[in-house]
Formats: C-alpha cells, sequence, structure tokens
C-alpha cells in the first residue's frame, strides 16, 4: 500500500513518518511519500539533526507538492496536524495526526515530536499488517 504523509510545508513532520515508515516497514510492497500543500524550500535543520541522531539521513530529502500524481494509488493520506490547510484528497482514506509543526522548535521538543511520530508509524505498520494477515 501506497501511504501519503503530508503537512503544508513538507519540511518536518511528514518528511520525518515517511522516514520513519520506509525504514520500519517489512512488507516490500507498502511505501511511504511525504509531500507538502505549501512545500519549504528544505527540510528544517532541527529536524534532520533529530533523525540523523537515529541514523536515518534525510539531507537529501526535498520538500515536494502533493499532486493527483503523487496520491494516484494511494491507499491512505495522513495529515499532520495541518487544520484548515490541510488536503483532502476525494476518495483516499484519511487520518489526521494532531502534531505540532517542529519548526524553530529545541532539539529537546524537535526529539518529542520525532518519538510521537515514530509510536504512530509504527502502530499504523501493526494495524496494516494485522489487516494484511
Amino acid at each position: 500500500m501506497k501511504i501519503i504523509f503530508a503537512c503544508v510545508h513538507n519540511a518536518g513532520r511528514s518528511q520525518m513518518a515517511a522516514a520513519f515508515f520506509n525504514a520500519l516497514v517489512e512488507r516490500k510492497e507498502d511505501e511511504a511519500v511525504s509531500a507538502g500543500t505549501q512545500p519549504g524550500e528544505r527540510v528544517h535543520p532541527e529536524v534532520l539533526i533529530a533523525m540523523n541522531e537515529l541514523g536515518i539521513d534525510l539531507s537529501n530529502a526535498k520538500p515536494q507538492l502533493l499532486t493527483a500524481e503523487l496520491v494516484r494509488n494511494a491507499g491512505l493520506l495522513v495529515t499532520m496536524g495541518c487544520g484548515e490547510a490541510c488536503p483532502y484528497v476525494s476518495g483516499l482514506k484519511r487520518q489526521d495526526w494532531p502534531l505540532p509543526d517542529p519548526k524553530g522548535k529545541s532539539i529537546e521538543e524537535v526529539r518529542k515530536i520525532r518519538e510521537e511520530i515514530r509510536i504512530r508509524v509504527q502502530a499504523l505498520i501493526n494495524a496494516l499488517h494485522e489487516a494484511k494477515v
């Protein structure tokens, strides 16, 4: 299943979620992509640091626009605390994870957000696995 993680700037939460999903998922047919409704220039520096602490390098990740082409064949859209700016894609199942934006936060705060995302991603992977067994 293809999962889209989306936030407004695609420079923090959704980048972490997609990276965790792709690192933790065992089924090769499952994949995650991240995107945003107003993509930023680059991944937030504090997010790069927090993810590097776990051996996940996002230095080459580039925020991208959420497009109809990108969501084609996706099974789930996970929006991440972007409120009214969160995208809606007709016919696509959606979950919203109300998470704070890590931009400009202390590294301690970013680590807390990172860990919440990791817990949620692992729970999502577990749920997908149980549904397919």
